[in-house]
């Protein structure tokens, strides 16, 4: 596991790496000037999993999408913003922290 000086729990770290790889995806977020990006939608949920891009997520590990915890601790904690008629923004520092859990929570898609 990488540091982590920014000392994300485990249900904030999860829910970071999902939304690099949202923030990654033209059809969910815009990509600002100076690495942020708006993150307009969330992917819908079909099942037990949904889709971000090729990579699937499992319900399970996308818990924190949807608590306001999590979003309020992420803002705490500079990771990201609330902006006007957007889910959230991430701030080029939370595009770029190294959360060490992209292969274990993006699978590779099998449909």
């Amino acid at each position: 596991m990488p540091p982590n000086p920014k000392r994300l729990n485990a249900l904030q770290l999860k829910t970071l790496t999902l939304l690099q790889e949202i923030a990654g995806h033209a059809l969910f977020a815009e990509a600002e000037e100076g690495g942020g990006a708006v993150i307009h939608m969330l992917p819908d949920a079909h099942g037990d999993h949904f889709h971000i891009g090729p990579r699937v997520v499992l319900g399970r590990d996308a818990t924190g999408l949807t608590n306001p915890a999590v979003k309020t601790a992420l803002i705490r904690k500079g990771m990201a913003e609330e902006r006007p008629g957007a889910v959230l923004a991430l701030t080029p520092a939370g595009r770029a922290y190294e959360t060490g859990l992209r292969d274990k929570i993006l699978h590779g898609s099998d449909h």
